[in-house]
């Protein structure tokens, strides 16, 4: 995907990129295939060095079959069903809709520097009386039991945390429009000028003006000018949306906002222990029945996915963040499906059963971790609804489908 500033992609990932790569060659060839790469032989160039480099005895390995199946390879290859395939998770699109030219993440400058705390601004408080108290205690984090093995959903440890304060709901459009009034914030959607947008939301318009999709995801279209204030691209608005999540805000645009709120983004560890309201070892923050006495606590696909939502709950994309009984008995809302949540941590799948205090994750990496899933998530294909899911993007990647909520510490 093209930032618009005819900045030639870089073919390579970066040596920290590499490192967290090493042991997964489809994530690698994925992220030469998804930089746009339209020559393929300079590809089987790659491939043939790489080959070289990686190989003990410098020995080139069947390169005519290379070309044969880089030539049959189509990048708008059909769904792939992840869940028939646990160890193929990442490939039904959660982390598909990373940014091409994504920067050497662990060396960025956080944009959210520049932001004054919101008691200098002047204008009103931290609120926390729409935050929820989470009471500090042990939990289980993970399963031992995990559906998408490849995401690092095990094996369960036990996490002591002190108490937090969390969002009893995802920030709203109207939140991140206050936000923006009074920082003059431009998000990275609207710096690089697209975002990911599935394809069912976008007018037929818009849908003529694309000739891209991503490799791994089809759905995923990245649509000029869309942003948070024009979600489905320029023909879009929020007007009757301003109690919705803020959506098409990366990692880093979240980060800058909690500054400005003199909030902070939860760890993963306070987030699934939020979500798990005290229950041990359950699917969803009420327990283990999607729909207990028919009745909806969130906001997912219902049908045959992508081809057609049957609004079950109500919704073809995105609810209001207040939408929908609490999920948990101190009042969280949304914690499971509507959009993905950022989190703080960097993104890593190996885990130790060890218990841990506080836990903030690894120090560096190139995705952070984001927790919940969205109202693209199905059983049937997606199943990251569930308080143990997890997937990750890098911090300057957008969605249609990807919001926050703000944590605070208690003292």
């Amino acid at each position: 995907m093209n930032n618009g500033n005819n900045v030639k992609p870089r073919l390579e990932p970066t040596a920290p990129e590499k490192k967290s790569l090493q042991n997964n060659r489809w994530r690698y060839w994925q992220h030469i295939l998804v930089n746009n790469i339209t020559d393929k032989r300079r590809l089987v160039g790659h491939f043939q060095l790489n080959m070289l480099v990686e190989s003990r005895f410098f020995t080139v390995v069947i390169i005519c079959q290379i070309l044969t199946v880089l030539t049959e390879s189509n990048i708008d290859n059909k769904e792939q069903k992840c869940n028939r395939d646990p160890e193929n998770g990442k490939k039904c699109g959660c982390a598909a809709t990373n940014r091409v030219n994504s920067k050497e993440n662990k060396n960025m400058q956080n944009p959210s520097d520049k932001y004054r705390p919101i008691e200098t601004v002047g204008h009103r408080q931290t609120h926390v009386e729409n935050m929820v108290k989470v009471e500090g205690g042990k939990f289980a984090m993970g399963t031992n039991k995990p559906i998408l093995v490849a995401d690092g959903e095990g094996p369960a440890r036990t996490i002591k945390l002190k108490p937090f304060y969390l969002d009893r709901h995802e920030v709203s459009n109207a939140d991140f429009d206050s936000f923006v009034k009074d920082t003059g914030h431009t998000t990275e959607a609207e710096t690089f000028g697209d975002s990911f947008v599935l394809e069912n939301l976008i007018s037929k318009k818009e849908l003529e003006k694309i000739q891209q999709a991503v490799a791994a995801a089809p759905w995923w279209l990245p649509v000029k000018k869309a942003d948070w204030r024009h979600p489905e691209g320029p023909d879009s608005n929020i007007e009757n949306r301003h109690d919705h999540p803020v959506i098409h805000v990366s990692w880093n645009d979240a980060v800058a906002y909690c500054k400005w709120a003199n909030k902070r983004l939860p760890t993963e560890a306070e987030w699934e222990y939020a979500c798990r309201g005290n229950l041990q070892d359950r699917l969803y923050p009420w327990g283990n029945k999607e729909t207990p006495k028919d009745v909806h606590y969130m906001n997912v696909w219902q049908g045959k996915f992508p081809e057609k939502n049957k609004k079950l709950d109500g919704y073809l994309a995105t609810a209001p963040v207040t939408e929908f009984p609490a999920q948990t008995k101190n009042g969280l809302k949304n914690m499971v499906g509507n959009v993905w949540e950022w989190t703080a941590d960097w993104w890593d799948i190996n885990h130790t059963p060890t218990e841990k205090i506080n836990p903030t994750g690894p120090p560096t990496g190139t995705d952070k971790v984001k927790k919940g899933g969205s109202y693209m998530c199905t059983k049937e294909f997606c199943y990251r609804y569930r308080c143990a899911a997890r997937s990750q993007n890098t911090p300057d990647s957008s969605a249609g489908n990807l919001g926050f909520r703000c944590a605070k510490d208690f003292n």
